[in-house]
């Protein structure tokens, strides 16, 4: 059965594939801005933070970095011994089904992982495990190249894989259906006030080596038959020489927050 758009959760092979090159992974993807870090830890009412997906603890570290508590879940044992072995604390469930043993939170954070979680039961557990106003902030890092390198990715892509979602890899709605799917999960669930959309502009220049390093990171790549992958690398790599060697990523760090009711009555059983 295809796996839905509006469904990536149900996307396993795809969502668990990150693990396979956690080294790559935690030295390969992008940051996140730190006014967003800031922004996040200003609205909660503590210092406890639960991060979900917290994969090699890119996002966790931030959160550490500001002054705060981090507790990581992740479904992946790999990932998870890998950010354990830079001195953060994860314990390894699927968030939905993630037991918390009566500890509660002042955030619950999830960096470029949220569309792998359940958008109604996720938000429901986050409200199970939040105190009275803490606050729920999914976040996802959207890029756009130069508008003819972005031409020539998409192109590459078409060519190896037509039906890739690589190829629509910069299509600014991709963003949105992220971040409308999250919002429609956080209202369904309840026990939150007002959804509010934040975003954060940044930028970050890349080598060729660089962008070539990255992209075997992302889920889509990992599931491309060898030789396909091949020829992607192959390409992108000519295409950013051709363009100079380099190019600068424009980034919007996009932001779906909440913060729990006052009332902490559970929204629904989790």
């Amino acid at each position: 059965m295809p796996i839905l758009p509006s469904e990536p959760h149900r996307a396993r092979a795809m969502a668990e594939s990150f693990g396979t090159d956690p080294e790559r992974y935690d030295r390969a993807r992008p940051s996140y801005p730190e006014a967003m870090v800031r922004a996040i830890v200003a609205a909660a009412p503590g210092p406890d933070v639960v991060d979900v997906g917290t994969g090699t603890g890119i996002a966790a570290r931030l959160f550490q970095a500001a002054g705060c508590r981090v507790l990581g879940v992740e479904v992946d044992p790999r990932m998870a011994r890998w950010a354990r072995g830079r001195g953060l604390d994860v314990e390894v469930s699927a968030f939905e089904s993630w037991d918390p043993a009566g500890r509660v939170f002042d955030a619950v954070v999830s960096g470029q992982t949220w569309h792998w979680v359940d958008p109604v039961a996720g938000a429901a557990k986050a409200a199970a495990v939040l105190r009275p106003g803490g606050r729920l902030a999914a976040f996802w890092n959207v890029g756009r190249p130069p508008s003819d390198l972005a031409d020539a990715f998409a192109e590459v892509y078409r060519r190896a894989q037509p039906d890739s979602l690589m190829a629509r890899a910069f299509d600014p709605a991709g963003g949105s259906a992220l971040t409308d799917r999250a919002i429609a999960g956080i209202r369904e669930a309840g026990g939150f006030g007002e959804v509010e959309r934040w975003r954060f502009d940044w930028e970050r220049t890349y080598t060729r080596d660089q962008w070539l390093d990255q992209l075997p990171t992302s889920g889509a790549y990992a599931l491309m038959p060898p030789g396909k992958a091949d020829e992607v690398l192959t390409g992108i790599g000519a295409a950013i020489d051709a363009a100079g060697g380099s190019f600068t990523m424009a980034y919007t760090t996009l932001v779906i927050t909440a913060a729990r009711l006052t009332d902490t009555t559970d929204p629904r059983p989790t």
